[in-house]
């Protein structure tokens, strides 16, 4: 006897803290090509930004996660980060600020601030980092003995977006396909009260689209509130590799579905809790009881406890695309709608900026141990492969697998076969085919290395991802 469930956890000091950063109305929340409006006309649900502190002997740790659209420029989304790691003395390996993606928040690009509404941007983004800094600090003076503990859930909310209709790659429902449904869930304790939940799932949250002219935090808002209201502790929810996931009903108006899609979650996700053993125990077998048949017994006992955090940081290179210049793009466009034009031409111009600067660019990866934890996060689209891969290499530990997470990078990391669908996440990005592959095998390397698992099992990781034999013509 003494067989045990390995209950995942971290022990340490943790805070969390919240903040209200829903936008004024009127502010610029056109990210639809369709849409014939540009500023919002209200708010249909409030958006958050919440702060996870983890003060640790080797420094703080910071997780920030926000209710936002997504960073269309570096210098935007660094005068955020650089903001919060300079007040809170954070070095940059020690903050993650990201994203929820909804695709219904303000736009976040001061390249848009001389257009209807665009002149509310800049001093959004200032509250962004004023918010961050305020919930980081109070999250840090409140961080006290607590325990995180990690359990996996499912939830059929995400479906496969990579429909092939008459030979063209559409981005919509593909029910031929079956999704990821994993729900990484984290309950947040110190003592017997649940201080937190912390949610990583992967959806975009596209729900509400051109139709719609209320700022929204999409299905997370109704997800959170589901979590919240059972729990009495904050939910901060982050988004998974989702490059290619989305919920089966989207680009539409009505609140409600998106309030249907964050209920379907939020219960996903008490589920998961409810299923988890007592705070702070594992189950173990601790003995047979002979009844009509033998009966195996499986106890709560006291959990171990793992404590210590390790954060790194390290670029991984791609290669490029053979891009084609923006007067090549506005010539191949000019058979759409004029908005919609403008709208692939400015994401198009916007992406490049700052991020590429000769034949290859410098990805960044950001990774964490937390206990018998791991969180890899970066800051581009990467496809679910990514974590599907990541959590397949390293069984039996819990990894929080973040897109959308700090920059530069603002870009998708489709698979091979989205670039031969002709997708629009291949076509998007200026990456090259393999670049997914290559940012597993980075990530796989450094998980490995903070597990402490024996090297061969990198390398394992890098000669399985990359082809060995590429095709130049891809790697063009």
């Amino acid at each position: 006897m003494g067989e045990r469930l390995p209950a995942p956890a971290f022990t340490g000091r943790i805070g969390v803290a919240r903040r209200d950063v829903t936008p004024p109305v009127g502010i610029r929340a056109r990210n639809w090509g369709p849409a014939a409006w540009n500023a919002s006309a209200g708010n249909h649900r409030s958006m958050t930004l919440t702060a996870v502190a983890i003060d640790d002997a080797e420094g703080a740790l910071v997780i920030i996660a926000v209710d936002g659209t997504w960073w269309r420029r570096v210098d935007d989304e660094w005068r955020v980060r650089g903001a919060i790691l300079d007040a809170l003395d954070l070095a940059p390996e020690r903050l993650l600020f990201s994203l929820s993606h909804t695709h219904a928040g303000p736009v976040l690009c001061t390249a848009d601030a001389g257009l209807e509404g665009g002149e509310l941007i800049p001093a959004y983004l200032d509250h962004l980092a004023d918010a961050g800094i305020e919930a980081g600090r109070e999250a840090l003076g409140a961080a006290a003995s607590a325990r995180l503990e990690w359990v996996t859930g499912r939830c059929a909310l995400a479906g496969d977006r990579e429909l092939d209709i008459d030979g063209r790659a559409l981005v919509g429902h593909n029910p031929e396909v079956v999704a990821d449904d994993t729900v990484l869930v984290g309950r947040l304790t110190s003592g017997d009260e649940v201080i937190g939940t912390i949610v990583n799932y992967a959806c975009h949250p596209t729900t509400l689209a051109w139709q719609n002219e209320l700022v929204s935090p999409d299905y997370v808002g109704a997800m959170r509130a589901v979590v919240e209201e059972a729990t009495g502790a904050p939910c901060v929810f982050l988004q998974g590799a989702s490059g290619e996931l989305a919920p089966r009903r989207q680009y539409t108006g009505d609140l409600a579905a998106a309030d249907r899609h964050g209920a379907s979650l939020g219960h996903a996700v008490l589920a998961a809790l409810a299923g988890m053993p007592p705070i702070g125990t594992e189950l173990e077998l601790s003995g047979i009881v002979e009844s009509g048949a033998p009966l195996a017994m499986w106890q709560p006992v006291a959990a171990h406890s793992s404590g210590g955090a390790v954060a790194r940081s390290a670029a991984v290179e791609l290669e490029l695309a053979q891009l084609k210049t923006l007067d090549e793009l506005a010539e191949e466009w000019a058979g759409i709608d004029a908005r919609s034009r403008g709208e692939r031409l400015g994401r198009a111009r916007n992406l490049r900026d700052g991020y590429i600067d000769g034949p290859t660019v410098q990805h960044p990866v950001w990774a964490w141990r937390l206990g018998d934890g791991v969180v890899v996060a970066h800051p581009g689209e990467a496809y679910s492969r990514l974590q599907t891969t990541l959590r397949s290499r390293f069984p039996g530990v819990p990894i929080t697998v973040v897109n959308l997470t700090n920059g530069p990078g603002f870009v998708y990391l489709p698979t091979r076969d989205a670039y031969e669908r002709g997708a629009y996440q291949a076509w998007q990005t200026p990456l090259a085919p393999g670049s997914l592959e290559r940012l597993e095998a980075h990530a796989g390397a450094l998980v490995a290395d903070l597990l402490g698992t024996p090297r061969a099992l990198a390398e394992h990781a890098i000669s399985t991802a990359i082809p060995t034999d590429p095709d130049p013509e891809e790697s063009a």
